[in-house]
């Protein structure tokens, strides 16, 4: 059974930072499409970023240069660093992994953690 629990989120200042942490159990990350989406309120939920199992990542324009994703193989857990945050990317964020490569789609993910609540206030 594979399970995704994401870890990190919380209550941050505009310009403050956050790492999120998806800790996978029951599949490799190293042989997994991993991503991070999220969704805002009264939104629909949308790629933030990722990493195939070639440790390439990907990011969604709004987020280059201020998200880092990276993956711990030893620890099968994938990390998203946040920094600058602004108010509008208050949202659920959600880990999710396929077999292998990388998608932007959410309806081509296999396995979605429960998600975990960042709020940046201004």
């Amino acid at each position: 059974q594979v399970q995704l629990v994401e870890s990190g989120g919380g209550l941050v200042q505009a310009g403050d930072s956050l790492r999120l942490s998806c800790t996978v159990s029951g599949r490799p990350v190293s042989r997994s499409g991993m991503a991070w989406f999220r969704q805002g309120p009264k939104k629909e939920r949308k790629f933030v970023a990722g990493i195939d199992w070639t440790h390439e990542p990907s990011y969604a324009d709004s987020e280059k240069g201020r998200f880092t994703i990276s993956r711990d193989d030893v620890k099968n857990t994938v990390y998203l660093q946040m920094d600058t945050l602004k108010p509008e990317d208050t949202a659920v964020y959600y880990c999710a992994a396929r077999s292998w490569a990388l998608s932007t789609l959410e309806n081509e993910y296999d396995y979605w953690g429960q998600g975990t609540q960042v709020t940046v206030s201004a």
